[in-house]
């Protein structure tokens, strides 16, 4: 039904998979591996939303990044439809590596984000961040199906709750880095990233 409402299967899975995640770049090759769909297919709907202003394009390192346009006046309700928790079978292809189920295998995660190369923002030097108590071995696992899964490596760190709690409050400078980077979220238990000084 979806479908038939925003034109196009193509059209459903890219704003699934933009809205899913909301600080993420992808570029064209990327997209139409993750959404399983004809690159011009892909290349058409991603024109027609930049046409729309839902998402926008930069050019870094001549690749052009794709990502959703957090200012656009139906952000909002888009991310309701599109974003939100209900579950669809393109939402879930969509999402992939971002949900938070894989990551109950690693013990307890407290905090995980990614940012850097996901969202093309490279303060922290990192990937992707842990936070919590768990298990390295499966730690190395998540990571190296991530690799796999993206065709890249990863810079990642895992710290426990009690040294990320104060690491904040001695404003240690990774940390900081952190709380000013662009990054998405995948798991927030504790809403630690509002904690403000």
């Amino acid at each position: 039904m979806i479908d038939q409402l925003f034109g196009s299967k193509t059209r459903v899975k890219l704003l699934n998979m933009f809205y899913a995640n909301p600080n993420r770049s992808f570029y064209v090759r990327e997209i139409t591996r993750k959404i399983d769909e004809q690159i011009n297919s892909v290349r058409r709907e991603l024109a027609n939303l930049l046409n729309i202003g839902i998402i926008t394009s930069e050019t870094t390192n001549n690749k052009l990044y794709y990502e959703v346009n957090q200012d656009y006046e139906y952000h909002k309700p888009l991310t309701t439809i599109f974003g939100g928790s209900h579950t669809s079978e393109t939402q879930d292809e969509a999402k992939e590596t971002m949900q938070a189920d894989p990551l109950k295998a690693l013990g307890n995660v407290e905090l995980a984000l990614l940012t850097g190369q996901f969202t093309r923002d490279e303060r922290t030097g990192i990937d992707l961040l842990i936070v919590g108590n768990v298990n390295q071995t499966q730690v190395n696992k998540y990571i190296s199906n991530l690799e796999k899964q993206e065709g890249k490596e990863i810079r990642y760190t895992v710290m426990t709750l009690d040294d990320f709690k104060y690491r904040h409050q001695i404003k240690d400078r990774f940390i900081a880095n952190i709380f000013e980077a662009k990054i998405q979220i995948i798991v927030d238990k504790h809403k630690l990233l509002s904690i403000k000084d």
